[in-house]
């Protein structure tokens, strides 16, 4: 058991560390960099994709059969790819519709734990929630894990989107790991989340106990995501992200908002961090009549990112449902004066209608299109509302206090297993 003031060793855990798609990436760099300039040692242990580490030599990869490479999704591995059961069993369940990652990483890593018990003081997981972590706090390893939010609101707002029968019966069968991460979830001893909103959607919905669940926010990097004041804003340029083609991310709402508002500013457009799947999106563009006011970046380095919400009059964040939403934290650390939802976990994130954002309810394309033109016609109100935003991050939503949340729960939870022990 270290010292309350020791340094701590903290196995890490995350089944996909995809740096471009969706928060586990960021979440995984930022925090893992942070618990490291505070002194601790982190070891991260990831599936594909692999985060990219501010230390690479931190990472320890747990190679899959890698099913789902943006190049061959649902591909179908050569024979001599298949080395040991939780291969088999991975393919298996994918080919049954299923996704198998959380369930198959959990396994992976619980083996290469196995003889590494003196090694770490701590494991922490982002939430992978897999059957071999339960088996990892049965084998007596100190564990946190980390849920940004409950699946089941993806789950039932994609349901509700799909219209054909074939397709929820996909999707159920799709998210049938929810089942074994709310398992787990109730046997690991302590749990972060990073709002409110998530808390109480984590407590209705996974029904955990809820004196082991507590918030750590997340945040941004103030030096990276900075005002450019240097860089001239595009006027009627809006600026949003969506990394994850999925309902829930509201850009459909968004486009129509776009729509509407170019009937009344024809200088309207729309940059998306991110890129289309599928043909909803782009059928939607065409729809709307909407080419050439609407592009789509993506691959790009972060500094280019800064570089573009520097050129955006208003950034959007049109999303149904977030958990906490990195997007808004960084827009708003760039000093880009925010259109946000009011849901989930957004108003508690932006802050005051008026004062750190401009909130409308979720899914509403008028209400967006409304809010972003005002902002639009109105300079001081921008120029406000963006340094508003800023000063809420400075004193909030910082990776540093992340970090050091995160210490205070590794302490407590290992205070309680040397309790428990003894």
């Amino acid at each position: 058991m270290p010292r309350p003031d020791q340094p701590l060793r903290v196995a890490y855990l995350v089944y996909r560390g995809n740096p471009h798609c969706g928060g586990q990436g960021v979440y995984t760099r930022e925090l893992a960099r942070e618990l490291t300039e505070l002194g601790h040692t982190v070891e991260v242990f990831s599936g594909q994709p692999y985060p990219e580490l501010a230390d690479p030599s931190q990472l320890t990869r747990v190679p899959s059969l890698d099913l789902y490479r943006p190049e061959n999704p649902f591909r179908v591995p050569w024979p001599w790819e298949f080395k040991t059961r939780v291969d088999v069993a991975e393919f298996g369940i994918m080919c049954a519709a299923g996704f198998p990652e959380p369930y198959t990483f959990s396994l992976r890593v619980r083996r290469l734990l196995r003889d590494r018990r003196a090694d770490f003081d701590v494991v922490h997981d982002n939430q992978s929630l897999g059957t071999g972590l339960a088996k990892l706090v049965d084998d007596g390893w100190p564990m946190l894990a980390t849920l940004h939010h409950p699946v089941t609101v993806d789950r039932d707002l994609d349901l509700a989107d799909a219209k054909r029968t074939w397709k929820r019966l996909t999707l159920r069968r799709w998210y049938g790991f929810i089942d074994m991460q709310t398992r787990v979830a109730r046997h690991i001893p302590r749990l972060l989340t990073v709002s409110d909103s998530s808390r109480r959607d984590i407590l209705s919905q996974m029904h955990v106990d809820p004196a082991r669940l507590h918030v750590v926010p997340v945040g941004a990097d103030p030096a990276v995501f900075r005002p450019r004041p240097e860089i001239g804003r595009v006027p009627g340029r809006i600026m949003t992200t969506a990394s994850a083609d999925v309902p829930m991310k509201g850009l459909a709402p968004l486009l129509e908002g776009v729509a509407k508002l170019r009937t009344e500013r024809d200088d309207a457009h729309l940059v998306v961090i991110g890129k289309p799947k599928g043909k909803r999106i782009p059928a939607l563009i065409d729809r709307l009549a909407l080419h050439g006011a609407v592009e789509f970046v993506h691959g790009v380095t972060t500094e280019r990112i800064v570089d573009l919400y520097a050129q955006a009059e208003v950034a959007a964040v049109p999303s149904l449902y977030e958990g906490f939403s990195l997007p808004a934290v960084e827009a708003m650390a760039c000093g880009v004066p925010i259109v946000a939802t009011t849901g989930g976990a957004l108003p508690e994130v932006v802050g005051r209608d008026g004062e750190t954002a401009l909130l409308v309810p979720p899914g509403d394309p008028s209400a967006l299109a409304a809010a972003i033109g005002r902002a639009l016609d109105d300079a001081e109100l921008r120029a406000r509302i963006g340094v508003a935003g800023r000063q809420r991050v400075l004193d909030r939503f910082t990776w540093r206090r992340t970090a050091e949340g995160t210490v205070e729960h590794y302490r407590a939870l290992l205070d309680a297993h040397e309790a428990a022990a003894g």
